[in-house]
């Protein structure tokens, strides 16, 4: 097996995937580490506490804090409370701890949808360009076909594959089609 150009030699390509899927692999791989190593301090500070307190061991230490906190605010341990019942301090505590948990989620959803974003913009690309390209190639097709003398049947789809797909007409037409879905659902 040989390596793939750009790639440390102790990786070994997969026999059982083509040259073509392993460099994609790795540049997927090598985009998203990039894109990793271009966040800012605090983007990977609220990632890593969105990681931790979406874990189960988050929701541990809080059972246990819970349990030791309510514990020694009921004098059972010989303790004096701090914070008796109803747990004014604990509950103070619990919901600015809820706020800057929420706003460490948010930050981190916001980049998420960034990614998303750019990933979609990409993929939209994409998909423009292939469409491009397999109509090129239709239309190239055809002309063969015409060259050679091969007569097309006259239900053939060929003609309609072979026009240039534009996004803001297939758009126009998705959004007509839900309005018309939207006016049959919503009783007159």
């Amino acid at each position: 097996m040989k390596n793939i150009q750009n790639s440390p030699p102790q990786e070994k390509d997969n026999p059982a995937l083509s040259k073509v899927i392993e460099r994609n692999i790795r540049t997927i791989i090598h985009l998203r580490t990039k894109a990793a190593r271009e966040r800012g301090l605090q983007g990977r500070i609220a990632d890593a506490i969105t990681s931790f307190s979406g874990r189960m061991i988050f929701a541990y230490v809080h059972i246990v804090w819970f349990g030791i906190w309510i514990l020694l605010n009921t004098g059972r341990l010989g303790v004096r409370a701090f914070d008796p019942f109803p747990y004014g301090l604990l509950t103070m505590v619990v919901s600015l701890e809820a706020i800057f948990l929420s706003t460490f989620v948010l930050i981190s959803q916001n980049r998420q949808g960034a990614e998303t974003e750019r990933r979609a913009d990409l993929d939209l690309h994409i998909g423009l360009l292939t469409e491009h390209e397999l109509t090129r190639v239709l239309q190239m097709l055809d002309a063969i076909q015409d060259k050679l003398g091969i007569v097309d049947h006259a239900n053939s789809e060929l003609a309609d594959l072979e026009m240039e797909t534009k996004p803001e007409d297939v758009l126009a037409e998705i959004h007509r089609l839900q309005a018309i879905e939207l006016s049959k659902r919503v009783p007159s």
